[in-house]
Parts: structure tokens; sequence; C-alpha cells
């Protein structure tokens, strides 16, 4: 006993020392976030294991809880203002759940192996029954994870499959992104994934996935699934072949750029959302958007998104500009106690994250964890939103600005940098700009600012530093950065 004690504090040790070297300095904000969105924590009892990798509301506003270990359990309680949730199992036997949806009496389950549907038919409160809705793919490797959506407004799922041991595709369609219909037909829409962490819906219903930075891939991005789409892995090439009407696209470039590739690979689909590597996570996961009516801030229709590594939240927002998608990620909330594999938003519109810190270095130091963040009532000071003008941008905030700082081009600092485009496993940041903002409009009620740059950069991440703005009340920015991906620049 005293061995097995001695060993697991080794182990605790090691992980500490890696959390520290390996993980990536905090945004130091913690301390302030917790006056506007504190953290509950939602007890587990001991004798259970939830490390949650999917969440779905129940009709009856319980909460569906899917594990690593491939048990569901309903929980009662989660919104109750000192959470002493019930935990009920309703089915045990699967593998790796990261997706569950609702619907017809039934949890739709995304595994790894497969797409099951789950019923209780006798009303006992536990599954006894187990469909295949789809087994269109392979799984041989542990690392072949699938992610699963909620059904879209015709009746769709979507499933996201990571690669074989994250860096081949040797089982069937790994690495690809599949449409399953109300009728049950597995269609493959999409390939040249690479380890998905997440798949869902924007405001208007695109479907995105989360990507991991690894080869081909210098940082974590959140990209559009375009039926027909290449979304810039080519190691799943090998299974167009059962994929008809779908066209097999040349071989991307190895040490190019997106935009160079995109016009010689016509299926390649750019990254949404770059994610600036370990400033911005390091291994995004799930993600939900905030339809909580107000419920949550001032953040309606916007994605929220959980980092495993760094054990943290942030915000994202999507625009499409000629046609193709783009946009700004934002800080939210640091310090959660584990890594979160996904979030969910509750019925009172409280936002529950979950996880796990298996595997690889995580900053949260539970194991596992159930954590609920509810936005105290006060509203925080920040870069509420960023979309692109013809020649530059407009920032709006969730407070009015101070009219003159706002209006002083010197107030706002504007970085650019890019990424190759390439086999490599992740990648630096090149060709870092400084564009000149030449001029700003601050609108007459003082919630937004529109900036002219000196130029636009197709291509690069356009990161923003508003650290010397304040609000009309003398208030810092409680997140003081933003960052904006530039695909295309609106005409007008």
């Amino acid at each position: 006993m005293k061995s097995f004690a001695k060993a697991t504090m080794m182990v605790a040790l090691l992980m500490a020392s890696m959390t520290a070297e390996e993980v990536g300095d905090r945004w130091g904000t913690a301390d302030r976030e917790r006056e506007f969105y504190p953290v509950v924590q939602v007890p587990i009892p001991k004798n259970l294991v939830i490390e949650a990798g999917a969440f779905e509301q129940l009709p009856d506003d319980r909460i569906a809880i899917g594990t690593r270990r491939g048990d569901i359990f309903f929980v009662s309680g989660i919104d109750a203002e000192r959470p002493e949730p019930k935990y009920e199992l309703f089915a045990s036997g699967l593998d790796e759940i990261f997706g569950l949806s609702w619907k017809d009496d039934a949890l739709y389950v995304t595994h790894s192996a497969e797409l099951t549907k789950v019923s209780d038919t006798d009303g006992d409160g536990k599954a006894d029954l187990f469909e295949v809705i789809s087994d269109a793919w392979g799984y041989a490797n542990y690392h072949e994870y699938a992610f699963g959506s909620k059904f879209d407004q015709e009746g769709n799922l979507y499933v996201a499959l990571g690669l074989s041991a994250s860096y081949h595709s040797r089982a069937l369609f790994r690495g690809w992104g599949f449409k399953i219909t109300p009728e049950g037909k597995s269609i493959p829409i999409a390939s040249g994934m690479r380890s998905p962490g997440g798949i869902g819906f924007n405001k208007e219903g695109a479907v995105f996935y989360i990507e991991s930075q690894g080869p081909w891939n210098s940082s974590c991005s959140l990209k559009f699934v375009k039926e027909g789409g290449f979304m810039g892995h080519p190691a799943s090439y090998n299974w167009y072949q059962y994929a008809p009407g779908l066209k097999e696209p040349v071989n991307p470039e190895s040490g190019s750029s997106i935009l160079v590739e995109k016009e010689k690979v016509g299926e390649l689909v750019p990254y949404a959302v770059i994610f600036p590597y370990i400033r911005m996570g390091r291994s995004i996961t799930g993600f939900v958007l905030d339809k909580t009516k107000g419920k949550f801030g001032p953040f309606e229709n916007q994605i929220f998104l959980g980092d495993y590594t760094q054990s943290l939240i942030m915000r994202a927002t999507t625009e499409q500009v000629n046609g193709v998608w783009q946009g700004a990620c934002y800080p939210f909330r640091e310090e959660l106690s584990t890594g979160i594999l996904n979030i969910q938003f509750t019925p009172e519109g409280r936002l529950l994250a979950g996880g796990t810190n298996r595997g690889w270095p995580v900053r949260g130091l539970k194991p596992f964890a159930l954590e609920r963040l509810e936005w105290s009532g006060k509203m925080p000071f920040e870069i509420k939103e960023v979309t692109i003008t013809p020649k530059g941008f407009k920032l709006e905030f969730t407070k009015e600005v101070e009219a003159k700082l706002a209006g002083d081009p010197a107030t706002y600092l504007v970085k650019t940098f890019t990424h190759k485009y390439h086999q490599g496993y992740g990648g630096p940041e090149i060709d870092q700009t400084e564009p000149e903002v030449k001029s700003v409009r601050v609108a007459n009620d003082g919630m937004s600012a529109t900036i002219e740059l000196e130029t636009l950069r197709k291509g690069h991440v356009h990161e923003f530093d508003l650290g010397a703005l304040r609000s009309s009340g003398g208030g810092e920015l409680l997140h003081r950065h933003a960052y904006y991906t530039v695909n295309e620049i609106p005409q007008n």
C-alpha cells in the first residue's frame, strides 16, 4: 500500500512538473473573472467516475452526461443554487462518448465505433434497446475518436472522425466528416480532418468542427465543414473510392500557405478561426452556441469552446465574407479544475463544463470534475465582437467606451501573423506585421469603434491589444486581446 501511495505521489509530481513546463502561461485574469462568472463545483459521489465527454439537455430538464468510460448518466439538480445532484445510470457499455443528442424519446450516442440510438422502452429509467444507426467507419486504434453534433433543423446529425493514431488513416473513413440523415443514410461529406475535438453549429446553422494543432495544422482552429470539401490533411484521400460523387483533390504542397494552395486545391477549406497557440488554448474541444436569451450575459449567439490542456473556456464569433467563413476568438474564463472535454448550457442558462486529466498534461489538478459557470449579473467590460470592414474592423464592446481614448488611433495596437501550411507538426507564427491604425470612428452611443488600417492582410490573423482602452466609467477591459482570421475582405 505504501509503495502504491508513493507511486501515485510520483505520478502527481510528474504531472505537475509537466504542466508547469508544457502547458503555457496563464492569462492572469482569473481573479477578475470571478466577479462576473463565478465557478460552482457540481458534486460527484465518491463512488462515481464522471469524465464527461458529452452533454445533452433532456425534455424534463435533466442533463444527460456521456463519459469517456462509456456510461450515460441522467442528472437532476444541476441548476440548484447549491447543487446536490442526483445521478442515475441510464446506460453503460459504450466507448469514449463524444456526442449526445435527444430525439423521439431516445438518445443518439456518438462513440468511437458507431452512432447508436439508445432507448428505454419499458419506462424503468434504464436503457434496454441499443440500435446501430451508423457504423459506416472503421475503428481499430484507441486514438480513433468520433465526435457527434446535435440534430440540425432537417434532422441530420454530423460526425467528425479522427485519424488512426493521430497521423494515419488506416481504418475506413478515418479523417472524414459524415452526415447521417433522418432515414439513417450515412453520407461522407468531407475529407482532410486530423484530430477533431468537437462538432456543432454557428448561429446561422452552418456546421463547424474544431481541429487540433498537428500535421498540416500549425495551430488549433475552427473549420467550416463544407460538403465536398477538403479540410487540409491529405492522409484520408485513400477512402475517396468509397465516397460516391466526390472527387479526390490534388495533393497540397507542404511548406506553402493556405491562400496559395487554395488556388491549386479547389476543395480546400481555409481555417475560419485560428486560435493562436498557447495564447488561446492548446487542445480545444467541445463547443456550444449561447442561446440563453441573455441569461449568460451579453454573448447571445456566440460560440463557447473548452480547452483540454489549459483548463479554460474561450469565445468565438463567425461571419461569412465573399462566401467564405471567418471570424474571431476571445479569452473568457480560466482556472477550471480539470481538462475540459465538453460544455453545455443548462435550462437556467448556466454553462456546465466537464472532462478529465487523463493522457496528456493538463493545468487543472483534478482527475475529473463537473463545474458550472454562471453570470453574476454584473456586466464585464469586454470586446464583445470583432467584424471586418473593407478597410479595417468594427469593434463592439459590452460597455460604453471613454470617448477621448476610444477616438485616438494610438489606443489600438494591431499585429498580424500567419503560419506555413505544411505536413510538419504545428509551426511558428511567421510574416509578422504591425499595420498602422490610420483613423477611428466611435459610434454615437459609445458601444463600438470602427478602425481603418494601413493594410489588411489576407491569410493573416489580426491580433488586437486594447489594453489602453477604458470604459466611460474608467474601467479596464477584462480581457484586452482578440484575434481575427482574415480569409476574405469585403468590397463594401
